[in-house]
């Protein structure tokens, strides 16, 4: 069987519920910026941390919450956290910390009823089906082996597609063309 048509499917149906005032709010929100913390766990913390990239190649002062090396975050500063359930602990305790510190928090999420979507300044919902789980909390069923099911994964590479769009997007505002972008890219 041919997977690739249904999984390409799957994605363009979540992709195409993004509304695009969604969209534009959350490049404004960007684009105000001055330093923006990237936050999520598992595979939503893979694909923050792949965005977070990009936008160090757009120029953007970018960490990463949890290195060593990422500085104290100061008022009017911005969390992009990304949780699909919106209910990751660790993720929702460092919005809240954001918040009062007086950061901006902007949440990706498939909730809007979750509580991250509660704390955030900003929500921009990735509406892929919401996966039932007999343990909730990602680092509970990760600590017993619970294994995610098959399409676990929506949220994520559809977050990824949204995150690349956006990326396509800054570029244009910025005026920053893919060379200069390469001239940032990791040479070691």
């Amino acid at each position: 069987m041919n997977y690739y048509p249904f999984i390409l499917g799957k994605i363009k149906e979540v992709t195409d519920k993004i509304p695009d005032r969604d969209f534009e709010r959350f490049i404004n929100f960007i684009l105000k910026s001055p330093r923006i913390y990237i936050i999520g766990a598992g595979r939503s913390g893979l694909v923050a941390r792949a965005f977070g990239m990009r936008l160090v190649h757009l120029r953007k002062k970018v960490f990463i919450v949890g290195e060593t090396i990422t500085p104290a975050m100061r008022k009017g500063d911005t969390l992009i956290a990304v949780s699909g359930s919106g209910k990751t602990t660790w993720v929702i305790e460092t919005a809240k910390a954001s918040k009062g510190l007086g950061g901006k928090v902007a949440a990706i999420t498939w909730d809007k009823d979750s509580n991250l979507a509660r704390l955030a300044d900003i929500v921009v919902l990735i509406k892929s089906e919401p996966i039932h789980r007999e343990v909730t909390g990602y680092t509970t069923r990760e600590l017993i082996g619970l294994p995610p099911p098959p399409l676990g994964s929506l949220f994520e590479i559809s977050t990824l597609i949204f995150f690349e769009a956006c990326v396509l997007e800054l570029m244009n505002r910025l005026g920053i063309e893919e060379e200069e972008m390469k001239k940032i890219h990791a040479n070691l």
